[in-house]
């Protein structure tokens, strides 16, 4: 089974390079976040026409996600139980189903802005939420991952220059931290490898040729129960795809499955 997490950057600006990449990558599962649209806006009929089942949470404006599979969509849930509001509601910004056999959350973790903001407060409120979400499917004997767009670099060599992003959002001891007690909670972290450079970013800024100058950080993540990691048999950062006209900011991590190891 091949797994993916992609933040497109809105749906409907993305959807022929998206539609390009699924059939291309061979991909049978897709966490997707940042949809950008309304429920009824989201593109159910182009992607069943390439064999995808597909559930969304989105409520337009710049939140929203999705997944998408080839291989079963059961038990979907949207939204993050227990999870904190923001403004008087809860943005969507996570939901879950099985897979295949595989149980899986794509999630879009507030950014948290500044580190003085009420957003950060949120977004480490968020966490804790998640942390506590998934603890009783971490636990379990069913292959379990969440996997999305983190807003969190896990380390100082997951940014291109850790100077550039002293005093900021997604580099903080908090949000550290906040990883940490996913793993305590039972997850660990799949590594992927890098196409090309040293290092498997998955973001670029649009602003200041971010991109061929390879300034980026490592922000997508997956997380795994055991069951899960220990059927993993590669991941790694298309790169590729965030070339060219049309791309999202982010690039895919793809992760592979041998579910009878």
């Amino acid at each position: 089974m091949r797994i993916a997490t992609y933040n497109v950057n809105s749906i409907t600006a993305r959807l022929p390079r998206l539609l390009a990449w699924l059939e291309s990558s061979g991909t049978d599962v897709l966490c997707i976040q940042e949809t950008k649209c309304l429920a009824e806006q989201f593109p159910h009929a182009e992607l069943r026409e390439l064999g995808y089942e597909s559930a969304v949470n989105a409520t337009g404006r710049w939140n929203g996600v999705a997944l998408l599979s080839k291989v079963g969509l059961d038990d979907v849930v949207m939204g993050l139980p227990g999870g904190p509001d923001y403004e008087g509601v809860q943005e969507p910004r996570a939901i879950s189903a099985t897979c295949g056999g595989v149980r899986v959350w794509s999630v879009y973790v507030p950014n948290g802005r500044e580190v003085e903001h009420d957003h950060y407060g949120y977004k480490l409120d968020w966490f804790r939420s998640l942390a506590t979400a998934v603890a009783e499917d971490a636990a379990g004997p069913r292959p379990f991952a969440v996997l999305g767009d983190f807003n969190v670099a896990p380390t100082d060599e997951d940014v291109y220059d850790p100077a550039v992003f002293a005093g900021l959002t997604h580099v903080t001891p908090a949000e550290r931290a906040a990883l940490e007690a996913l793993r305590a909670a039972g997850l660990s972290e799949v590594l992927p490898r890098p196409l090309k450079y040293d290092r498997a970013y998955t973001f670029w800024d649009y602003r200041m040729l971010a991109f061929p100058k390879n300034k980026g950080m490592r922000i997508d993540l997956v997380f795994g129960n055991e069951p899960f990691t220990k059927t993993v048999t590669d991941a790694y950062v298309d790169r590729e795809e965030r070339k060219g006209k049309g791309a999202s900011d982010h690039a895919p991590v793809v992760v592979d499955l041998d579910l009878d190891r």
